[in-house]
């Protein structure tokens, strides 16, 4: 009887998903956007993809990136007020949390890499110029590579 309640309880209680975060306005003021082109290297076994970047910042902190191959968003990373959304292709794959955004996507570790914050294993970030760097994961294989205005 027990084990019966326990199965009852667990299958009336539902799940809520948290919802996409708002679009963003880049044109409003506090926003810093720079463009550049990008390689990616998804983790495992997967190829290569290049593409143009689209990488925005805010006086608040929050977030925005973009890795699109024209005509179609490939990738778009989003934080603000502690939360986080990230969104693969046309929306087919996508994820969201509250508090820090999720170690497994390396589209989150690039605004604090490029604003000169440590990253902690097994993320690695390098400048190779002003413009360049790469950030990669040594321990799925990610990588992300490219440049961007100053």
């Amino acid at each position: 009887m027990l084990l019966l309640f326990c199965f009852l309880a667990l299958s009336a209680t539902s799940c809520r998903t948290i919802a996409p975060l708002a679009p963003v306005n880049l044109l409003q003021p506090g926003w810093h956007v720079r463009q550049g082109q990008a390689v990616w290297k998804p983790p495992g076994a997967r190829p290569e993809l290049s593409g143009e970047l689209l990488f925005a910042t805010n006086d608040d902190g929050d977030s925005f990136i973009q890795f699109s191959k024209s005509p179609f968003a490939l990738v778009t990373a989003q934080t603000s007020q502690k939360r986080w959304h990230i969104e693969f292709g046309s929306g087919d794959y996508s994820f969201g949390g509250i508090g820090q955004p999720s170690e497994h996507f390396g589209w989150f570790k690039l605004a604090p890499a490029l604003g000169g914050a440590k990253l902690s294993p097994p993320w690695h970030f390098e400048r190779t110029s002003d413009t360049n760097w790469k950030l990669s994961n040594i321990r799925s294989g990610e990588m992300l590579e490219g440049f961007l205005s100053p």
